[in-house]
């Protein structure tokens, strides 16, 4: 499915003109069909899945407990 930059900014909730300026640089991948440019909405699904595994990675490092060090004598 395509969107054009209206429809996409909507999609990625960001400004218009940011869209813009991001398909003209290169950023974001899109075809010109002499009017219009149309961006596969594909390529989105698969950075945010791609976004999503990495923040259940982290999570779960995050919630791994902290070992404890044998090597720590309790001084006291």
């Amino acid at each position: 499915m395509y969107l054009n930059i209206k429809e996409t900014a909507e999609f990625l909730s960001m400004d218009e003109s940011k869209v813009k300026a991001l398909v003209l640089n290169g950023k974001i991948r899109s075809v010109y069909d002499g009017n219009q440019y149309l961006i596969n909405k594909e390529q989105f699904n698969t950075h945010f899945e791609q976004v999503e595994k990495y923040r259940k990675l982290i999570q779960e490092y995050l919630n791994e407990p902290i070992p404890e060090d044998i090597d720590v004598r309790d001084e006291d």
